[in-house]
C-alpha cells in the first residue's frame, strides 16, 4: 500500500510539473495598437491587423500561448526591456540606435517612406518645392528621423504621439502633407477621411527593413526566426500578407 501511494504521490508531482511547464510557455507579444493595419484596436476593444495575425502565426509554430498587450509608441522599447511583454511586434524599423537598446529578428517585413498630400495640390517633393511647408511625421520614427535629417532646413516639421494624430491634421488643412510607411498610408488613403488624397512623387527611401524586437541576449530571437522561416515556407505568411494587401511585403 505505502509504494502504491508513493507512485501516486510521484505521478502527481510529475503531472504538477508538466503543468508548470506549459504554463511557463506563455509569451506576451507587445504592440501598439494604432498602426493600421499593421496594429490597431477594432470597434469591440480587439487588438488586431497584421501584425499581430503574424505574432500568433509565430506563436502556433513556436507551440507557445501569446498574450497581446499594446503601448504608446514613445515608450515602447522601455516597456520591452521592462518586462512588460516578451517580444514586440509592432512595424518597428531596424536602425542602429534600436540596435543598442534591443535585438532584432531577421526582417518579416520591408517598407518604403513616401509624402502623402490633397489631389490636385502642386505638393512636389524636390527641395525646392518642398521649401516653407509643413510637414507631419509620427515622432521617433524612420519618417520623423528622416526629415529631420534630410528637411530640417527646408520644411516646418510636426511630430505626433500617432500616425493616426498626423493623419487627422493634414485631413483638417494642418499640415500641407505627411511623410509615412507606404503601405500605412496606403490603407488611409483607402479610408473615407483620406479619399481627397493621394502620393506625392516616389519614395524617399525604399530599404526600411522592418523585425521583431526582443531583450538583448534573449534567446526567443532565434525561435522566432526559425518560426517566420517556416510560416513563409508553408504558406502561412502569404495567406496574412493577402488578407491586408494585394501585393506582397515581404
Amino acid at each position: 500500500m505505502q509504494n502504491y501511494k508513493k507512485l501516486l504521490l510521484a505521478a502527481a508531482a510529475t503531472l504538477a510539473f508538466g503543468a508548470q511547464a506549459v504554463a511557463a510557455e506563455k509569451l506576451i507579444l507587445g504592440t501598439e495598437g494604432a498602426y493600421p493595419p499593421f496594429n490597431l484596436i477594432d470597434a469591440n476593444g480587439k487588438v488586431g491587423g497584421f501584425d499581430v495575425d503574424i505574432g500568433m502565426a509565430l506563436c502556433a509554430k513556436m507551440e507557445v500561448e501569446c498574450e497581446v498587450v499594446t503601448s504608446d509608441w514613445d515608450g515602447i522599447i522601455p516597456a520591452l526591456n521592462a518586462k512588460k511583454f516578451d517580444f514586440l511586434i509592432a512595424s518597428m524599423s531596424i536602425t542602429e540606435e534600436r540596435q543598442a537598446a534591443v535585438d532584432f529578428t531577421t526582417p518579416y517585413y520591408t517598407n518604403k517612406l513616401q509624402f502623402i498630400a490633397a489631389k490636385g495640390s502642386d505638393f512636389k517633393t524636390d527641395e525646392a518645392s518642398l521649401k516653407g511647408k509643413v510637414i507631419g511625421a509620427q515622432r521617433a520614427t524612420i519618417a520623423g528621423t528622416w526629415l529631420e535629417d534630410n528637411m530640417a532646413d527646408v520644411v516646418d516639421i510636426k511630430l505626433y504621439d500617432t500616425q493616426e494624430n498626423a493623419y487627422l491634421d493634414l485631413s483638417s488643412g494642418r499640415l500641407d502633407g505627411v511623410l509615412a510607411d507606404s503601405f500605412v498610408n496606403w490603407e488611409w488613403l483607402k479610408s473615407d477621411a483620406g479619399k481627397n488624397f493621394e502620393f506625392k512623387g516616389d519614395p524617399v527611401f525604399d530599404n526600411d527593413k522592418i523585425g521583431i524586437a526582443v531583450r538583448k541576449g534573449d534567446a526567443l530571437r532565434e525561435r522566432l526566426n526559425t518560426a517566420l522561416q517556416a510560416i513563409v515556407e508553408d504558406g502561412t505568411y502569404k495567406q496574412i500578407n493577402d488578407k491586408y494587401f494585394p501585393f506582397s511585403i515581404y
